[in-house]
């Protein structure tokens, strides 16, 4: 089931939820709106190899705008530090971000219970469109969870992306190969 907004803050005030900075206004009856840091990256090779450490080139999103162009992939973080104990997050763009054409993730948009840092989005768009920094650029669900979990996120040792500071992470996929 879905927290409701009542829900999801009983769970901040117990910790199961955190979010920093947390502004009660971005609370939607069962979401919670997350916004696009200035902090941005794209791979610096033409071909990317999942059996590679990948180099991304990271820049920062200009106060008037950056044009996101169709074809590429860009890598982008969100404002929102999150961790999450006792439920699901899932992330999803907005229906305003979709309307522009934008897609904030190819996959991924569900997290992990565990889960602890900065979300970073996976962003592609079907038409040349100006995205600013600090837009409300997505929005997180929660998801109770049933039963106990046996090793959160931050305990396995296969958790690549715990921790994720504000700024976008290239794909650790590489590691699953060693």
């Amino acid at each position: 089931m879905i927290l409701t907004d009542t829900k999801m803050l009983e769970f901040i005030k117990k910790g199961n939820i955190i979010i920093v900075p947390f502004d009660e206004k971005c609370l939607g009856c069962n979401s919670y709106d997350i916004h696009l840091s200035p902090n941005f990256a794209q791979y610096t090779s033409t071909v990317i190899d999942a059996k590679k450490d990948n180099e991304i080139k990271h820049f920062v999103i200009p106060e008037d705008g950056f044009v996101l162009k169709p074809g590429e992939l860009y890598l982008g973080s969100t404002v929102e530090y999150t961790e999450t104990y006792d439920c699901v997050p899932y992330l999803e763009g907005k229906s305003s971000t979709g309307r522009l054409g934008i897609n904030i993730h190819a996959t991924a948009g569900k997290g992990d219970v565990g889960f602890r840092g900065h979300w970073t989005l996976e962003i592609s768009t079907s038409i040349p469109v100006i995205i600013y920094p600090y837009m409300p650029i997505g929005q997180l669900t929660y998801f109770n969870i049933y039963g106990k979990v046996k090793t959160p996120y931050f305990r396995k040792k296969s958790a690549k992306y715990d921790h994720q500071a504000g700024k976008p992470v290239a794909s650790n996929m590489w590691k699953n190969f060693l």
